[in-house]
């Protein structure tokens, strides 16, 4: 078998393409850009592909067995999921996994989330032989954007609330999807993917602080406060939809139910890693490269 990851050289895609590797699976990463497409791992097929450039994709999905698509968090988000199910359609591909979002009720109120539900429905309609993953928030997420306010300021920033979020590792997220293309029995299949805790801002915080061996604050729930500080870092239109997303949050949490855990088991085989083990994991990372920085 021969898979196409789309997003390869992301965390996330990454990931799926070390797990892919480890269970003997062929793989090619496309990459809008050259250079990135020429550094890969040693046994990955790299080749340049856009989606926002449709005429592109052919050489990129020729002669692959299955699809792992992740859609990036942009404004034309379902255009470009679309075209990704065409061109995987047009390439005659039996298999395709998408890492789409969990989607309680008013989550649809989310940019982002409600973006892929256009995405899911043409891919169920496709004819493929298909799995949707349903990741809670990533445990990474920490590790891309808030070293900076933990190590130096003593503050974790993200307002995801005071209810709870599953967070989960993106390790045990690619393992659930490398798992969907080599194992049979997940055709048409929908899995939630969380982690064992309930975190809230504190928790987390809590957490590093543990590690850390000194207070680590966080930042409150403030919204308003959030987007002030964010707008400096990232666009305004992306700001409105995270926004969203951590109001969403704040008012209902996202926190994996027994049946979810049941379900999960079901591909990823062993109990999901835990935030825990990820600080204790990360933090020598941090360290090591502030020393290296003096």
């Amino acid at each position: 078998m021969k898979v196409l990851v789309i997003g390869g050289t992301g965390t996330l895609g990454g990931a799926v393409i070390h797990s892919l590797r480890q269970r003997g699976v062929s793989v090619r990463c496309m990459s809008r850009y050259a250079n990135k497409a020429k550094s890969l791992p040693d046994g990955i097929e790299g080749v340049v592909g856009d989606l926002e450039k449709p005429s592109s994709l052919g050489m990129a999905f020729d002669g692959v067995d299955g699809v792992f698509l992740i859609t990036p968090l942009s404004r034309n988000e379902t255009q470009l999921g679309l075209v990704a199910v065409e061109a995987a359609k047009a390439a005659g591909i039996t298999k395709l996994v998408y890492l789409s979002v969990p989607m309680p009720p008013g989550s649809e109120n989310i940019p982002h989330f409600r973006s892929k539900l256009a995405i899911e429905q043409a891919i169920k309609q496709a004819g493929f032989d298909y799995t949707l993953l349903r990741p809670n928030n990533f445990f990474q997420n920490d590790f891309l954007w808030c070293r900076a306010a933990i190590m130096s300021y003593g503050v974790y920033p993200p307002p995801i609330g005071s209810v709870g979020l599953s967070r989960v590792d993106i390790r045990d997220v690619a393992e659930a999807a490398a798992n969907a293309f080599i194992e049979p029995g997940h055709a048409g299949a929908e899995y939630p993917l969380h982690g064992p805790d309930a975190l809230t801002g504190e928790a987390v915080a809590a957490v590093f602080s543990k590690h850390l061996g000194r207070p680590i604050r966080y930042a409150g729930n403030d919204l308003d406060e959030w987007a002030k500080q964010s707008q400096h870092m990232m666009p305004e239109w992306m700001v409105k939809d995270l926004r969203a997303m951590y109001q969403h949050f704040q008012q209902h949490g996202m926190i994996a139910s027994p049946a979810d855990f049941a379900a999960q088991r079901k591909i990823l085989k062993h109990e999901p890693r835990s935030f825990d083990a990820f600080v204790a994991e990360i933090l020598p990372v941090w360290r090591g490269e502030i020393a290296n920085k003096h």
